[in-house]
């Protein structure tokens, strides 16, 4: 542990305001103290883990991690900030913030001195002492473990507590479970839900045995441990292995970070469900499923979940080739008309002084930056999937996507099987002496030859199929069809601002934009109009009626008319927030109509973002404007009327419940 994290690796006044300014400004120590090679690659790399799932903890911990082939030695960052960082945990803003760097080829006993740490951030009396500490030397000792706070040993004192009082019965024949527990990188998350399992499992006299199925491997649990459990608790965000063991158990299965944040409700479910005598339909061989405690942390649900965060992990490295393309090309379109899609190649002929010359130039860089677009998506699901293994045969495969004219949703199919390709030649077990060259080597090749036939001979020209499809549907919109789409995507843009529902249609719209089309323009058009309709209707309707919002609304009202003007919808989910059923209907309404108003303008946008500052380069831009005055006016005046319909009741109920508080004082 001496290695890992020394005083220089300490910031004890952290100013980051953000989780990237944080990660940078300790990565930032790691690369002076040599431990990191490449600061913005290594950056990279923790972005990519971070888009997987927040690391933000309960307790005000956050834990940006990840395994980089840019760390020459596994090392340990600590920060610690006075205002607090939102690493998106539920309780708040994190204060202590712990960056952790591993070698992408890390071996196992520093993997697993990394996970004895994420075991301690568990321990309140460590966590404390670190708030405390002024002095960085100290503070590194103490992460290291060589003069450990005098309060570390109380959570093993109170486990005696808490099982005196227990029956005899239940001293004499306790109830046991078996948990697994994973996360994509296998440093942090996996050991500390197995800590905080473990901790409430002791104070409710539960005997918990964990498998952590980390990156230093795992050790499998003794099959006459599984036998004798009465339960099974999955807390995981990748597939666990090895199913089967756990057949006829009842199995709770979620994600791990409700491992970490609600062990005492995952063990209370496991033990009604053993009661329920309800058990898996997972057979021994491993096939089936288990049931989930919740919609999204289920078998099902829980795939779901990855499935979209894959394809979203894709289409945000894509979203920069897209940005920067389509306004390169838009740009040139707005100096030398759309005939200068046809010039002649600059290389060869460019003249300084003529605008049709720079306005080719912009044009042919545009569409250099487009010809990416298709294999950074491809690539970047796959290696959302398995890691850096899997890029290789994403990017072969979203080029043979453009190559047989598969377009986009080539691209998607390309992804998703190169990553299913490496992750199924991963699983199989080779000597120790071939680990080395498995991942540079031996995965890329084979599936790479895997994906490239599959694409080729066995799902590329069906899926060419449906891309022109698609395309011949979307440029054949008018009318009626065109503007029921517009109020189709409004509504997903403004349901949860940001969420499940509108990323999909933010995809969609990106996605098209892969290979233009006059309809996949349109539709670009309608969804950055829709989704900049709640936070301006929000900011309008809080300078209109000002007293039927709080002071804090009507500040956020201020923020929300520039988050508005540059297409940035979560402005408005403050407001949703703390009163859902008068905000949400309201700015559906209103980006429906934005929405539909858009496509039966026949606005065009080659941007994927910009808001107001992109207007100049949108097909129709008056038009355009008038679509999102319309649907905020819409939106602003329903919220303004829902809300002034509660106003008088409420009222009087705030002055009968004063009248109240007053009588009881």
């Amino acid at each position: 542990m001496s290695e890992l994290i020394t005083a220089e690796l300490v910031d004890l006044d952290l100013s980051a305001e953000t989780k990237s300014e944080a990660a940078r400004s300790l990565a930032g120590r790691m690369v002076s103290a040599g431990r990191v090679t490449d600061l913005d690659g290594f950056l990279a790399d923790v972005a990519a883990r971070e888009a997987q799932m927040p690391t933000g903890l309960d307790g005000g911990i956050g834990i940006p991690h990840c395994r980089s082939e840019h760390v020459a030695a596994p090392t340990l960052a600590f920060g610690r900030s006075r205002r607090g960082i939102d690493f998106g945990a539920a309780d708040g803003p994190a204060d202590l913030v712990f960056l952790i760097a591993a070698p992408a080829g890390a071996d196992d006993d520093h993997l697993t001195i990394l996970s004895s740490l994420a075991r301690r951030l568990m321990d309140p009396g460590f966590t404390d002492a670190l708030r405390a500490e002024a002095d960085p030397a100290v503070a590194a000792a103490l992460i290291r473990g060589e003069d450990a706070p005098a309060t570390a040993p109380e959570p093993e004192e109170a486990p005696e507590e808490e099982t005196a009082g227990p029956t005899t019965e239940q001293a004499s024949e306790p109830f046991r479970i078996v948990a697994v527990t994973s996360c994509p990188t296998g440093i942090a998350h996996t050991y500390m839900a197995a800590e905080s399992l473990e901790a409430a499992a002791r104070t409710q006299g539960v005997v918990l045995d964990v498998e952590t199925q980390g990156s230093a491997g795992f050790e499998r649990l003794d099959p006459a441990v599984i036998a004798a459990a009465d339960a099974v608790i999955w807390a995981h965000d990748v597939d666990v292995r090895e199913k089967g063991r756990f057949a006829g158990k009842p199995v709770v299965d979620t994600g791990v970070k409700a491992g970490i944040n609600r062990p005492a409700e995952l063990i209370a479910e496991a033990r009604a469900k053993a009661g329920r005598g309800e058990i898996s339909g997972i057979a021994e061989d491993g096939a089936g499923q288990a049931d989930g405690t919740d919609g999204s942390a289920g078998s099902s649900g829980h795939f779901g979940v990855r499935l979209r965060t894959y394809l979203m992990s894709g289409v945000s490295y894509m979203v920069p080739f897209v940005a920067a393309g389509g306004l390169l090309i838009a740009l040139s379109f707005a100096i030398g008309g759309y005939e200068i899609a046809g010039a002649k190649s600059v290389a060869d002929h460019f003249v300084w002084g003529e605008a049709a010359s720079w306005a080719a130039l912009l044009n042919q860089i545009g569409t250099a930056a487009f010809g990416f677009l298709v294999p950074v998506l491809a690539g970047y699901i796959a290696y959302g999937m398995a890691d850096r293994p899997a890029l290789v045969p994403g990017f072969v495969g979203g080029a043979i996507a453009l190559t047989i004219d598969a377009g986009f949703l080539g691209g998607l199919v390309a992804g998703l099987l190169a990553g299913a390709s490496v992750m199924a030649i991963q699983r199989v077990k080779v000597h120790p002496t071939l680990r080395g060259i498995m991942p540079v080597l031996v995965i890329p090749l084979l599936a790479s030859i895997a994906v490239g036939f599959l694409m080729f001979i066995v799902v590329g020209k069906p899926i060419a199929s449906l891309q022109n499809a698609l395309t011949e549907w979307l440029n054949g919109l008018s009318g009626s069809n065109a503007v029921i789409l517009g109020v189709v995507l409004g509504l997903m843009m403004c349901f949860d601002m940001g969420g499940p529902l509108n990323k999909v249609a933010y995809a969609f719209a990106v996605g098209g934009l892969a290979d233009p089309t006059p309809g996949s323009l349109k539709v670009m058009a309608a969804v950055m109009a829709a989704g900049m309709v709640p936070p301006l209707a929000m900011a309008l309707a809080t300078t209109l009626r000002r007293s039927l919002f709080t002071r804090t609304e009507r500040e956020n009202g201020r923020a929300a008319w520039v988050l508005g003007a540059s297409f940035i919808t979560e402005g408005a989910i403050p407001f949703a927030a703390a009163d859902p059923l008068r905000v949400i209907p309201s700015v559906m309404a209103g980006g429906a109509v934005t929405g539909a108003l858009s496509m039966a303008f026949g606005c065009t946008l080659r941007a994927p973002h910009g808001g107001v500052f992109v207007v100049p380069l949108i097909g129709e831009p008056f038009l355009y404007l008038l679509a999102i005055a319309v649907g905020t006016a819409v939106s602003t005046a329903l919220v303004v009327a829902l809300k002034g319909m509660r106003r008088a009741p409420d009222s009087n109920a705030h002055v009968d419940d004063g009248s109240a508080v007053a009588v009881a004082a």
